[in-house]
């Protein structure tokens, strides 16, 4: 499955309103539920900080990847949320992130999960991309943005 088909406007939070590492978490997993993506908002939530506590997904650049596996998912999944101002989420940096790749997989589905983070591994070393991502005015502009790329 290629990252493309993940991404859809309903998947999409510009801006978050959270402050925090567990507020974004949150908040991306909740928009995954309204939108029918996820089963149950808590297992998931509780498996993102169990890998959190494994060690942080924010990597540098202004980027994190939070991730996690799940049974309240059938098929792999994905939020994008972008934080105008940026939430600490002891990234490799020390920087603020701004751009959140949140994936949840089901747990006997490694491959689309490995494909889809080494996917978003590309993206994060095109910068200017990135930047362009985060500048976004709405959902609709991001969808578009991968489209193009």
């Amino acid at each position: 499955m290629a990252l493309i088909e993940l991404i859809s406007r309903e998947a999409v939070k510009i801006p978050l309103v959270a402050t925090s590492k567990p507020e974004v978490l949150r908040e991306l997993v909740e928009l995954l539920y309204e939108n029918r993506r996820i089963a149950e908002v808590d297992r998931v939530y509780e498996a993102l900080l169990a890998r959190e506590e494994l060690g942080s997904t924010g990597l540098d650049g202004g980027i994190a990847v939070p991730h996690c596996k799940s049974e309240a998912v059938k098929s792999l999944t994905m939020a994008i949320g972008i934080s105008r101002k940026g939430v600490d989420f002891d990234s490799l940096d020390g920087k603020p992130s701004q751009l959140f790749f949140l994936l949840v997989a089901p747990p006997d589905q490694t491959g689309p999960h490995i494909a889809a983070l080494a996917e978003i591994a590309k993206i994060t070393k095109a910068r200017s991309f990135c930047t362009t991502i985060v500048a976004a005015r709405d959902a609709d502009e991001v969808v578009k943005l991968f489209r193009s790329e």
